[in-house]
């Protein structure tokens, strides 16, 4: 689980602190031995503890474990519901990707498909509909049948 920005260069504090910019909050299964199930993405107004934590009980199964950065919203955000191991990413002298490598390849591939299939130019209404449709697409990479990618829902 992590969160990601979307926007082009805005004046301001880089990251989240830019105005203009649009949250959005990344939980990817991971599949063992290695790979990724199915992702979830949403558009979430900040990053604080209750906000997360609303994102996890969405689209989280409770008692599952949760990877995450060692942001300080995280440890509210979870609480008893799932087991979290965190990793604080300044102090580890791992890179992100490595440590989450799901929610950083997802977060790519919907940054690069949104330049790609609609040359970034979406608009901070509609971007929940582009996470839906990229997050459905995702989803169904590996279906056997074409009758799975309009199924009922995951």
């Amino acid at each position: 689980m992590d969160a990601t920005v979307l926007g082009g260069p805005r004046s301001g504090t880089p990251g989240r602190g830019a105005l203009g910019k649009t949250i959005v909050a990344v939980a990817v299964e991971q599949e063992q031995p290695k790979g990724f199930g199915r992702c979830r993405l949403t558009v979430i107004p900040d990053v604080r503890g209750l906000t997360v934590r609303t994102f996890l009980l969405s689209n989280v199964e409770p008692g599952s474990t949760v990877l995450s950065d060692g942001y300080g919203s995280h440890p509210p955000a979870i609480l008893a519901d799932y087991v979290h191991r965190p990793v604080n990413m300044s102090t580890s002298g791992v890179q992100a990707h490595v440590v989450l490598p799901g929610a950083h390849r997802v977060a790519s591939l919907l940054k690069r498909w949104l330049l790609g299939t609609h040359h970034g130019a979406i608009e901070a209404d509609h971007v929940q509909a582009y996470l839906d449709e990229f997050a459905f697409r995702f989803n169904r990479r590996k279906s056997a049948t074409r009758g799975m990618l309009f199924g009922s829902p995951l």
